[in-house]
């Protein structure tokens, strides 16, 4: 093939589909009302349960607004199930009748509702030219089996399982870029160290505190606190055999936490008491005088730094936590509505436009989402045990 002609085509491909988005019209809402009316389905279980999943899928990404008949964007095709499942999905702008996505999606019934979660993404994606949520992963510290192990689960609080047994305190998870592990610190020895799902050997060991591990976005590096030296002090490691640590930071007076890397691998957002009161900072990886992030509020802590090179945190003002979102080059700072309960340890979901939070009310912590641009908090998870520190999956 002529690669001047491919290379046209496909610019050519690009423009119509950015067009057909914007031309797709939104509700008074703000959201884009779609229809599945003309969706056929199985009576099979799996059918019914792949449906049920796409239609909550597509309202919970915040978009849309799904309907039985009329909308601006139309699906149809059909779903069906004997010994595997296929979902056979066109989405078809109801205005002008261009057709925006076309696909087969064959899975293995054990797996509907992860497809119905690929489905969805792909919809959004088509639609808005936006990552969809449906398909991450959040993992957990919860406390169901009485001891604080790892879970992890579905973007819908759905498919819950464990990951640790370490009958010890787990805390701090994050996910490794590639999203296939989790690094996070365990009392298993008796002391605080920091380890990765699937390995027995520790990533950090030293004599003190090893704790809140963060891999760079290349994978060739940790960031982590350490108190081997003294004062908990913010390090990066290098993951290569034989690789070293350097010290980022050295506060005579005060501890440093909860460290993340901005999404270019470049710097290092953390937390450090240095002035007095629990504030957000960012570094040079390479090191360098720590610049200070935040200023208002009682304190601002568990920063987390989003693809979209926003930063979300949580801040104590009058006596509640809530979340907050800043941007590190202007410092523009927001603070979320919510209600009269505590909402800690947030991070940002896949789509980069979603935030899981902690909610804290009665003494007992749920997990809830967040949608930064309208609705109101939803529960993911709660009960059976208290549910602390998401994270969630690249």
């Amino acid at each position: 093939m002529n690669r001047r002609f491919f290379v046209g085509s496909s610019m050519l491909a690009a423009t119509a589909a950015m067009a057909q988005r914007a031309v797709v019209e939104r509700e008074g809402s703000g959201k884009i009302a779609i229809n599945l009316g003309g969706y056929r389905s199985g009576s099979d279980a799996a059918s019914r349960t792949f449906l049920s999943v796409l239609k909550a899928d597509l309202n919970r990404s915040g978009y849309f607004s799904v309907s039985s008949s009329g909308g601006a964007v139309n699906v149809t095709g059909q779903v069906s199930a004997g010994s595997r499942i296929k979902a056979d999905v066109a989405v078809y702008n109801a205005s002008t009748r261009q057709r925006m996505l076309g696909k087969s999606y064959p899975a293995e019934l054990s797996q509907v509702r992860a497809m119905a979660h690929k489905v969805a993404d792909d919809i959004v994606y088509a639609v808005t030219g936006k990552r969809g949520m449906a398909s991450g992963k959040i993992a957990v510290v919860g406390t169901r089996t009485g001891r604080k192990e790892l879970h992890i689960f579905d973007m819908d609080g759905q498919g819950m399982r464990q990951v640790t047994n370490d009958r010890s305190i787990v805390v701090d998870a994050r996910w490794t870029p590639d999203g296939k592990n989790l690094v996070y610190t365990s009392y298993k020895r008796g002391y605080p160290n920091v380890f990765m799902t699937g390995e027995s050997k520790p990533l950090a060991a030293y004599g003190g505190m090893n704790a809140s591990g963060a891999v760079s976005p290349d994978g060739k590096s940790m960031a982590v606190i350490l108190s081997k030296d003294g004062n908990p002090e913010l390090y990066v490691k290098s993951l290569r055999f034989g690789g070293g640590v350097t010290k980022l930071t050295k506060t005579r007076r005060g501890n440093e936490a909860s460290p993340c890397w901005s999404p270019d691998g470049n710097h290092i957002a953390f937390v450090s008491d240095s002035s007095g009161r629990p504030q957000i900072y960012i570094v040079s990886k390479d090191g360098g005088t720590p610049q200070r992030l935040t200023s208002s509020g009682t304190e601002n802590v568990a920063p987390d730094w989003g693809k979209n090179n926003y930063i979300t945190f949580c801040t104590r003002s009058g006596g509640r936590y809530r979340v907050a979102i800043i941007d590190p080059k202007t410092r523009s700072t927001r603070v979320l509505e919510t209600d009269w309960a505590d909402y800690e340890d947030p991070c940002w979901a896949p789509d980069g436009r979603h935030i899981v939070c902690s909610r804290t009310s009665g003494y007992r912590s749920s997990i809830y989402l967040l949608d930064t641009l309208k609705d109101s908090p939803v529960a993911l998870i709660s009960g059976s045990g208290d549910w602390y520190s998401p994270a969630c999956s690249p």
